[in-house]
């Protein structure tokens, strides 16, 4: 005669219940995703001028580029310099309390990244800052 070995809860599978610790990676990702900040690249290279007093700045979400030939770049895009005012203050609907970086060329004439900035600040940014390397000694 055969004897059957007969366990209490052999029918249901051992395991672990994932569910609290998904709960908890998704609340970590809306926490980190709600608190980021996006930088708004401006979508071109540009050769910097160097400055020995030049600093790094934490805060800079806008970044436009003002290239060598006179084309200023926002967001990936060509804009007329009339068109940055526009674009900042769009730019400044999701982030109020963003600040802007004018990456110039070296050799960008200085009367239109004067106007670009000037632009920048009748959208009511008072925190421009004008790109520049860290000259080395």
């Amino acid at each position: 005669m055969r004897m059957r070995r007969h366990h209490a809860g052999n029918d249901e599978e051992a395991g672990i219940d994932l569910t609290p610790m998904l709960d908890i990676v998704f609340i970590m990702l809306i926490f980190f995703i709600v608190t980021s900040s996006f930088i708004k690249e401006s979508g071109i290279t540009v050769q910097t001028p160097s400055a020995s007093s030049a600093a790094p700045q934490t805060r800079g979400n806008i970044l436009i580029a003002v290239s060598a030939n006179g084309e200023i770049w926002i967001d990936r895009q060509t804009v007329d310099v009339r068109a940055v005012r526009a674009a900042v203050e769009r730019m400044r609907v999701d982030q109020p309390d963003s600040s802007v970086v004018v990456q110039a060329d070296r050799d960008a004439r200085s009367g239109l990244v004067i106007q670009v900035m000037d632009q920048v600040r009748m959208a009511g940014v008072q925190d421009v800052a004008l790109a520049a390397t860290l000259e080395s000694r």
